[in-house]
């Protein structure tokens, strides 16, 4: 949704961006409270959740970002 929000080859500023951000945000939070105190695959497979939320965070906040840097364009 965000990288269709960005229309990203033609870099133009989009606060529209925000919400799937902040959902994004809200996801990771919701994934967070899934761990549990002592380590057993499951506790590793909501890491590993937790990791791909994370990369999909720096795409959108990079999405978010990009069109303001003069420098990277």
């Amino acid at each position: 949704m965000a990288f269709l929000l960005s229309d990203f080859p033609n870099a133009r500023p989009s606060l529209k961006l925000l919400i799937p951000a902040f959902l994004a945000l809200y996801g990771t939070y919701e994934t967070s409270r899934c761990l549990r105190l002592r380590w057993s695959f499951y506790h590793g497979g909501v890491l590993l959740l937790l990791y791909m939320d994370v990369m999909a965070l720096a795409m959108i906040f990079f999405l978010l970002l990009y069109p303001y840097e003069g420098w990277l364009q």
